[in-house]
């Protein structure tokens, strides 16, 4: 495929390669106002309506940086198919699942091969596209992953209340089968593509940064907030890349990455962000059901007004303001985001307006970021970098689930995770602030 022009064909491929962002991102949070009812139909615990989200988004994060790795040396169309075909899979296992045990093992192999998809999209869309066109299609990621992150709830919602054809919660992951097969129509219209240098496979960077996020995870969940055995691990996981560099030998990641605190001050705002937008939505749903005992239409309602305004400022941003005011646009869009969620705890009775006011900041942040973040990405980073933008996004969106589900179930109000996403707003001005510095040229890996 000749990456310089930019024909219908060109176009098609872009269209199946969003759709399967949009169906593996959309399963992250699909479950999300479907999780009670999910959990009271299995017989599940309190903790498993977190655990039905974190079973797929905490695989799914771990695979990530592997799967980007995997496409650099198998060739990214080909992970690409057997992780579309694997999810497929997983997700008729999801529908048909007796227990709740064999539904959180089938979410967790739909996390593991959604992990070999997403890293593959951007090398694919970079082998596609070259000059403006390339601008114009790497513009559309930030959009489609915002916005399925914020439509899953509602979707999830309308159609467990709509019972499709008597299978109630199993028909959420029924969606995934057009979706799916689209995407599968559209493959042959991508070319193959690979790194230049076949890299090295890091098994044990793989395995130690998977017990990292594991163990960021696990604690919040099950009731505590002891990250210690974390922290150590990610000091570890550095020294080991490191070492693994000095040696000669490809770590886990490349180091490269980190030379410019562009690209980690990226990873952390994309980690404070979804953990602010995933963990506030959960958080809601959990109210309306659990404490107001209300309906799951009822909460898809209460929570669409934040997907409705995501989309609305996501095209305005997208078509109108990112041209004008450039990536300093999030600055306004964490404004807008923290004011509504503020406006939310103290006027509970204005709750979805608030959500609402809080979308249209969210769209404002999530447009530029992408772009901004892989501006400064080089060719034989492109793995990596997929891999561990889409990785912290997950394990942001997995945090705020356990962090904020976790402030709402030990107070019963939504005080706390209002609070606490307010805090994580500020963190995120910060880290927005660093990754829009100018670019470093010198230092050295992490």
């Amino acid at each position: 495929m000749n990456p310089s022009s930019t024909s219908t064909r060109h176009w098609i491929a872009l269209t199946g390669l969003l759709v399967a962002e949009a169906m593996n991102l959309l399963d992250a949070t699909i479950t999300t106002v479907a999780a009670p009812v999910i959990r009271t139909g299995l017989y599940g615990t309190a903790s498993d309506a977190q655990w039905i989200a974190a079973a797929y988004t905490l695989p799914f994060a771990v695979a990530l940086v592997p799967g980007g790795r995997l496409g650099d040396i198998h060739g990214r169309r080909r992970l690409f198919v057997l992780g579309v075909c694997g999810f497929l899979l997983a997700s008729a296992a999801c529908t048909a699942a007796p227990t709740m045990t064999v539904l959180l093992a089938a979410r967790v192999v739909q996390g593991c091969f959604a992990g070999l998809v997403i890293p593959q999209t951007i090398g694919l869309i970079k082998a596609t596209f070259d000059g403006p066109a390339l601008g114009r299609a790497l513009s559309l990621i930030g959009p489609v992953m915002g916005l399925t992150a914020v439509a899953g709830p509602v979707l999830g919602g309308l159609i467990t209340h709509a019972d499709l054809a008597g299978l109630s919660w199993r028909a959420v992951f029924l969606v995934n089968i057009p979706l799916g097969l689209l995407t599968l129509a559209c493959v042959r219209f991508l070319g193959e593509d690979r790194a230049a240098r076949r890299p090295g496979l890091d098994v044990p960077g793989f395995l130690l940064s998977g017990a990292v996020a594991t163990a960021f995870v696990i604690p919040t969940i099950d009731g505590g907030t002891s990250w210690g055995l974390s922290v150590v691990g990610v000091a570890v996981l550095i020294v080991h890349v490191r070492r693994r560099g000095a040696s000669g030998r490809d770590p886990v990641f490349e180091p490269s990455l980190f030379r410019d605190r562009g690209f980690p001050a990226a990873l952390a705002s994309s980690v404070l962000y979804f953990a602010v937008s995933t963990g506030v939505v959960f958080a809601v749903v959990l109210h309306v059901q659990d404490g107001l005992h209300r309906s799951v239409l009822a909460s898809s309602l209460t929570v669409l007004p934040f997907s409705a305004g995501l989309a609305v400022s996501s095209l305005l941003a997208g078509q109108v303001l990112l041209a004008r005011t450039g990536p300093g646009l999030m600055f306004p869009g964490i404004a807008l985001l923290a004011a509504g969620i503020a406006v939310g705890v103290a006027v509970p009775a204005w709750l979805p307006g608030a959500l609402g006011v809080a979308g249209l900041g969210g769209g404002l942040v999530t447009v530029p970021f992408f772009t901004v973040a892989l501006s400064r990405v080089r060719p034989h980073e492109t793995g990596s970098a997929a891999g561990l933008l889409n990785a912290v996004q997950q394990l942001g969106g997995t945090l705020g689930v356990a962090v904020l589900g976790s402030a709402y179930l030990g107070t019963g109000s939504l005080t706390a995770p209002f609070l606490g996403s307010l805090a994580l707003c500020g963190a995120l001005v910060l880290t927005v602030a660093l990754m829009l510095g100018k670019r470093k040229t010198g230092g050295h890996g992490c």
